[in-house]
């Protein structure tokens, strides 16, 4: 399993279990907890949440040095060994790092920026986009890029299937596909209706089966030789990446995930100095990107994203205004209607897995009206993934959340393009090797199926 639960370490005070959105956590108070692997969907909230720990002064060393190695932490990481916790991949990057022979590209999501320097002492909140592309680089990673330019990648797919569906009236609603636990949740509860999913990857996923064809070419090496990292907000993009199906470019398109506070493990470990590196920019052509990748980081940014691109598609015209604060979610439902040219573009988003279910039922029913639902399963979207650096004390939680959410949609307002389709790296992806959205090789290298779990239970 991915995310554990140690039996030793918990006093069964079961606030893992209040926050389960699936009940996969099973236990009596008092008592050690157990995860039902059935039920989990990966999502890594009762990671964040845990406060039963061990510490090195509570304990002998040699039970914390076992401990580490069981969960596969660097032997320099100096803190609490809590209770619940997700097995840590930084060893394999660690080892990646010093092989000559493969070119080593990662990839970074949006709410990464807006997170990692808050285990280095820094305000909540804190973005350091710059910092971070210069501490990877430092790394000795060859190629430094960004989940944003896919994530902008994302929306040229995503916004035309929905486009596609719209107009010609087929399984609708549709909903995001770029939240793995989300994904997982659909497949394992609802298969049924697997089919309103949209069939795009994620933006990670999308990311890795480019490396490794185009950027393979561009860099003039072998896929072969590509060996891929993407450094995450969510403990569940550990679970994607191992999907079967997630190969397209010929290899493992991803193969190894480390999360926001595993990278703050690496960059201890290898004695950078986070605080005052200089700042540095992403790599092009795959690490540009425009403010509509950079707001996928929080509940309501992938559709407001889809939104700026897919009205202008639909239109011809520019948007009126580009922010679309009606879809900026918070936990809970958001639901609104966009006038979109002719069509009146009935939307929802959703953040908290545990708020999707009375939707299920109404699509199940047939209940529905909306054309378009985006589903985040944390609370605040990726900003508040599991991977990302704990807050344990309820009174900073909201205030890291807000923080962390001011900082993307002011880096949003800071970039010079903040829509997808005008991203000139994208549009040269597109005429240079991909063709078009939705085109054969696009849908090849992009969009994926999905697996009906259902008979597990």
């Amino acid at each position: 399993m991915i995310v554990n639960i140690d039996k030793e370490i918990c006093t069964g005070c079961r606030r893992c279990a209040s926050v389960c959105p699936v009940d996969a956590i099973e236990g009596n108070q008092g008592e050690a907890q157990i995860i039902n692997e059935d039920k989990c969907v990966i999502c890594g909230q009762c990671v964040q949440i845990c406060s039963a720990y061990s510490s090195e002064f509570e304990v002998d060393s040699t039970y914390i040095d076992k401990k580490v190695k069981e969960r596969g932490m660097l032997e320099t990481v100096k803190e609490p060994l809590f209770a619940a916790y997700n097995i840590c991949d930084v060893q394999k990057v660690k080892k990646s790092l010093s092989n000559d022979k493969l070119h080593k590209i990662v990839q970074c999501a949006p709410a990464v920026r807006v997170a990692l320097a808050e285990d280095f002492g820094l305000d909540l909140g804190s973005l350091t986009d710059k910092k971070l592309a210069a501490v990877l680089r430092r790394m000795g990673f060859d190629r430094v890029y960004d989940t944003n330019f896919s994530a902008d990648l994302t929306i040229m797919e995503e916004g035309s299937e929905l486009i596609k569906r719209v107009t010609e009236g087929n399984n609708l609603p549709m909903f995001t596909s770029c939240c793995p636990a989300w994904v997982k949740f659909m497949e394992q509860e609802y298969p049924e209706l697997s089919n309103h999913l949209s069939s795009c990857k994620s933006p990670q996923q999308m990311a890795g089966a480019i490396f490794k064809t185009y950027g393979a070419h561009i860099d003039n090496v072998n896929s072969e030789d590509v060996f891929s990292v993407s450094v995450m907000p969510c403990t569940c993009k550990k679970y994607e990446c191992d999907r079967e199906e997630m190969n397209s470019s010929g290899y493992k398109d991803v193969d190894v995930v480390i999360t926001t506070r595993e990278l703050a493990y690496l960059i201890k470990d290898m004695e950078i100095d986070f605080k005052n590196i200089e700042e540095e920019k992403f790599d092009n052509p795959l690490g540009d990107y425009t403010g509509a990748g950079t707001i996928f980081g929080t509940t309501g940014g992938v559709m407001e994203a889809a939104i700026r691109t897919g009205y202008e598609l639909i239109t011809k015209e520019s948007i009126p205004n580009i922010d679309i604060h009606s879809v900026r979610g918070e936990n809970g439902v958001t639901k609104s209607t966009i006038d979109v040219g002719d069509i009146k573009l009935n939307v929802a988003v959703v953040s908290g897995l545990e708020n999707i279910k009375s939707i299920l039922e109404d699509v199940k029913n047939n209940r529905s009206n909306l054309h378009f639902i985006e589903v985040m399963t944390c609370p605040q979207g990726c900003i508040s993934g599991g991977g990302q650096p704990k807050v344990i004390l309820d009174k900073y939680k909201e205030l890291a959340y807000n923080n962390r959410k001011k900082s993307i949609y002011a880096h949003d307002g800071e970039c010079a393009v903040r829509k997808s389709h005008e991203n000139e790296s994208i549009k040269k992806l597109y005429e240079e090797f991909l063709g078009e959205p939705l085109g054969e090789k696009s849908h090849h290298l992009l969009h994926t199926e999905y697996a009906l779990r259902k008979e597990k239970y």
